[in-house]
């Protein structure tokens, strides 16, 4: 464990009652592993839904410009990643299981190494190499608050949000443990650093014309 997780943690580190706080906190997770497992046994592919800190968050049906903005970027970086043969992309629906939580980002990057460890019959999958999330009022507070936190601890090297409303893409990068911001930008070009040579005008994630012209400069 590293320095900067113990920080938080001294002044519990050196109470008597650390072996009676060790004990709680494993009877804690080990009632919600319990409920991690009834979560699986009750997820089906019709069922949208995440399990974290121990509850379940069902997705809500999502407005257009969110919809939008998750099939265009899909569709760019798919494309991308099929003609340059650079790995595997998921899409919404791949429940991605880290270790106490799993998620369904909008979007995740698996490069080449990584995607050669998945099976046709995956169905919970490891830490993605590139995560994005496109922001909703309703799921911002965790875009922003315990998943991001949650995938700079997994290792997850790039991470993007997307915000529909203001047309803006920020782009974070994993540095010293956490994320550093590159660019949160509305115009101009964005390039990935986890996906080799994927450059896009930020516009093509939320104008589908725009979108297009970017794809057929691809194929």
């Amino acid at each position: 464990m590293s320095e900067m997780m113990l920080t938080p943690l001294e002044p519990i580190l050196k109470s008597p009652q650390l072996p009676l706080y060790a004990r709680a906190l494993q009877g804690y997770l080990d009632e919600e592993q319990h409920k991690r497992e009834s979560f699986y046994d009750w997820l089906t592919e019709d069922i949208k839904a995440e399990f974290i800190n121990g509850e379940v968050v069902v997705q809500t049906p999502a407005k257009k410009q969110h919809t939008d903005a998750v099939v265009n970027l899909t569709s760019l970086l798919r494309t991308f990643v099929d003609e340059h043969d650079l790995g595997f992309l998921g899409s919404e629906t791949i429940l991605v299981a880290l270790t106490r939580n799993d998620y369904l980002p909008d979007i995740a990057f698996y490069g080449v190494e990584k995607s050669k460890l998945l099976s046709p019959q995956q169905v919970k999958y490891p830490v993605p190499d590139f995560v994005v999330e496109v922001l909703s009022p309703s799921t911002e507070h965790v875009d922003r608050g315990v998943k991001f936190e949650d995938y700079a601890a997994h290792g997850v090297g790039e991470y993007w949000i997307v915000d529909p409303e203001k047309q803006t893409v920020e782009q974070y990068v994993l540095y010293e443990g956490g994320y550093a911001l590159l660019f949160k930008i509305q115009e101009g070009s964005l390039t990935s650093t986890a996906v080799t040579g994927f450059t896009i005008p930020v516009t093509a994630v939320f104008d589908a014309k725009r979108k297009n012209q970017v794809l057929a400069q691809m194929m």
